[in-house]
């Protein structure tokens, strides 16, 4: 389409027609991507306008035209490097498919569900998949999507979807009465959301997710193929392939699923939401979040940032710090002002982050702070503030980013932070940075008490001229190093 303007605005006569048929994109809904399978032969968005090249600047618009041009044919050629012994995404789904095989969640059974929003994924997908579920098990592997004919390694006699469903599923789909002269089998199907409504597949255990569609309706449905009544399986298995953790934090894909699936599981009646078991059953915590739905305008796109950890964005951290007080109930006896040392990153500068605690709401101006008794502020070590308190959700996406997955010290970053504080004994940097991260909360130019809250007997920060000052407390503090 890029070419086709390009060579338009090279042929322009200004004596002829020169309308173009192009898309506006400028109140594109999320809804549009809402189509069974995510690409058709063209995938377009928005609604056809006519554009007549006399109004534009033709010269300008072929230059960012072409510029648009060169990224994709480069996109493309990068893409085309990656085969699939290189694709570490198809790799791990086959790490899954045969740690599934190997050791069955249910006794003997080996069936398996992949679904994928889009047609061209579910074809890369079988087109690798079947090969190596063949080659490694010899189990045979069938593709349903609405755009394309089904396919099968299996040698059927018709391979429509009817037929590739009830040779998946035989027992739920009463295979002896309906097609008692086909003796093929499938263990392995790969769909798209086309069987994603309206299909009893309950003879499978295991259903993964390769890719997460945006509306966590299309995850329920999913997952209820199996999730059904008459199931012969003890247990079944949800497996999701989120994007990676840098990806994610650019697209925040994760983030939006999972608040918009505790709106759908709000508004139900419980127990829907298979992305979090552990609040299926907290009743109480449903009746508290409605309420405040109910009293708060909240913008469900918003909700990622800005808002107390008792909201839906950020409820998925909350699951987890219950999760780890189980696991670790001597957290409560900790005592204040414990820190760690982390190495910084890309996009985490070194710096301090300082989680405060404060009893007072004359501290909290206007109410902006929503995690109000609490204050986390990010300080680099010039003193800019890197991320402000009203940002918990940036903050603690921050935090997980750069502790995830070191359960011990880290020698490379604890030990010059050790020497350079002279094992905690010379903590002044530390106090001054404080000192900014507490100004950027109550605006307080001056300090010098501070440091106090490094030493032991509690803190004299006591001045009544510092409004709110006195009410702090250091609770704990992560250095980026």
């Amino acid at each position: 389409m890029i070419s086709e303007t390009i060579e338009k605005i090279d042929n322009y006569n200004s004596c002829a027609a020169n309308q173009l048929d192009l898309y506006d994109i400028s109140n594109v809904d999320e809804n549009d991507f809402d189509s069974d399978d995510q690409n058709g032969d063209e995938f377009t968005l928005g609604r056809k306008v006519k554009i007549d090249l006399a109004d534009m600047d033709r010269e300008s618009w072929r230059v960012e035209l072409n510029k648009d041009l060169n990224t994709l044919d480069l996109l493309v050629s990068m893409i085309d490097d990656i085969t699939p012994a290189h694709d570490s995404k198809l790799q791990k789904l086959y790490s899954v498919i045969r740690n599934k095989i190997e050791k069955p969640i249910n006794d003997n059974n080996k069936k398996i569900i992949i679904f994928t929003a889009f047609a061209d994924t579910a074809d890369y997908l079988y087109n690798n998949v079947s090969k190596y579920v063949k080659e490694y098990f010899d189990l045979d592997t069938a593709m349903i999507t609405g755009t394309k004919e089904g396919k099968s390694t299996a040698m059927l006699k018709i391979k429509e979807m009817n037929s590739i469903l009830t040779c998946f599923s035989p027992l739920s789909k009463d295979k002896e009465m309906v097609m008692p002269d086909e003796d093929a089998e499938i263990d392995v199907l790969i769909a798209t959301d086309c069987i994603s409504e309206g299909q009893n597949l309950q003879d499978c255990d295991y259903l993964i997710n390769y890719d997460i569609h945006w509306n966590p309706v299309r995850i329920i449905q999913r997952f209820g193929r199996i999730d059904r009544i008459g199931s012969k399986n003890e247990v079944i298995q949800l497996v999701n392939f989120w994007p990676n953790v840098s990806l994610d934090k650019y697209i925040d894909l994760k983030a939006k699923v999972e608040t918009k699936m505790k709106i759908v599981d709000m508004a139900a009646a419980g127990g829907d939401n298979v992305l979090s078991e552990a609040e299926q059953a907290d009743l109480e915590y449903r009746k508290n979040q409605l309420q405040k739905l109910q009293e708060e305008v909240v913008d469900i796109e918003e909700m990622s940032s800005g808002i107390s950890i008792m909201d839906l964005g950020l409820n998925e951290f909350r699951l987890d710090l219950l999760e780890y007080n189980k696991e670790h109930p001597e957290l409560e006896k900790m005592p204040l002002g414990l820190n760690a040392v982390v190495c910084s990153e890309k996009d985490s500068p070194a710096g301090i982050i300082y989680v405060l605690k404060n009893r007072s709401n004359s501290v909290n101006i206007d109410n902006q702070n929503r995690l109000h008794p609490f204050y986390m502020v990010y300080v680099d070590n010039s003193g800019g503030i890197v991320c402000n308190h009203l940002e918990p959700k940036n903050m603690l996406d921050t935090m997980r980013y750069l502790c995830k997955g070191k359960s011990q010290p880290v020698p490379q970053a604890y030990i010059p932070y050790n020497n350079e504080t002279k094992d905690g004994k010379d903590m002044h940097k530390q106090s001054a940075l404080l000192e900014e991260a507490i100004k950027s909360i109550i605006d307080v130019k001056e300090e010098s008490d501070v440091a106090s809250l490094f030493k032991r007997g509690g803190t004299s920060l006591l001045n009544k001229s510092f409004k709110g000052l006195d009410d702090f407390e250091l609770v704990a503090f992560l250095v980026v190093r």
